[in-house]
């Protein structure tokens, strides 16, 4: 089973980065603006509207405050998976960042690709949103 494993250096806090994340139901506004357009939850069901009005439907399977960690499984969506499982953890990197790991689990192979292609667009736009409301957060704490 293919692995796709993707580091994310955030220049944001620890709380900071983990509040966007398991902010599950916000993922259109707090993670990745106009790559979702909008974010439904049914219990631990999320479904993420695309863009071009398509959509993907995904199981909530963990969101664990102590370890700042959140899994998540593809249910349904455009792509013809036969497994998916995946997961974002927020750990230290330095003094004031953090690093968001994004680990995803996926069958057919065949898929590795589109689905890398996915993960390394999806971090860029998550990594520039969650600075910029850090910014923003930073911002009006100091005034």
């Amino acid at each position: 089973m293919p692995t796709i494993r993707k580091e994310i250096i955030i220049d944001a806090s620890l709380d900071q980065v983990w509040d966007a994340v398991r902010d599950v139901s916000a993922v259109h506004n707090r993670l990745v603006p106009g790559y979702i357009e909008n974010t439904l939850m049914n219990g631990h069901e999320r479904t993420l509207i695309l863009p071009q009005g398509g959509f993907v439907r995904e199981f909530i399977v963990s969101i664990d405050e102590e370890e700042r960690r959140m899994a998540y499984a593809v249910k349904e969506g455009r792509m013809p998976l036969l497994h998916h499982h995946a997961s974002f953890q927020v750990i230290p990197n330095d003094e004031n960042g953090s690093k968001l790991v994004w680990i995803t689990d996926f069958l057919p192979e065949q898929l590795t690709k589109i689905i890398q292609a996915h993960i390394d667009r999806g971090a860029e736009v998550m990594k520039d949103t969650i600075e910029a409301e850090a910014q923003r957060n930073d911002f009006n704490t100091a005034h």
